[in-house]
């Protein structure tokens, strides 16, 4: 885990990995202590937290995918779309950004 600290694609790897994650413990955890134990109080904290890295990941990909002279339209889109659809940043890091930070 230590070489994903190495180079921007590494980070963006890593910044993928805590985008995901963020959203599994706002989805499993924050949310239904919000609505079974009628507290806010942890998505108010955590919702941010994620807005902020989903943004910072939007942000990464586009300077990430500059960087590299990924062609737009075959990964550059798709890092992106990953980071709309529930848990595609786990996928994509597999079978985009795991490939590419390994040349």
């Amino acid at each position: 885990m230590k070489h994903l600290f190495k180079t921007r694609l590494g980070r963006l790897r890593l910044l993928g990995y805590l985008e995901g994650i963020s959203l599994l413990i706002l989805i499993f955890v924050a949310v239904p202590i919000k609505y079974l134990a009628h507290d806010p109080s942890v998505v108010k904290t955590l919702g941010p937290l994620h807005g902020a890295l989903f943004l910072w990941f939007i942000f990464e990909t586009t300077s990430v995918g500059i960087e590299e002279k990924w062609e737009f339209r075959q990964t550059t889109w798709k890092v992106l779309l990953a980071c709309i659809i529930p848990f595609g940043t786990f996928y994509v890091d597999r079978t985009i950004l795991k490939p590419a930070d390994e040349r």
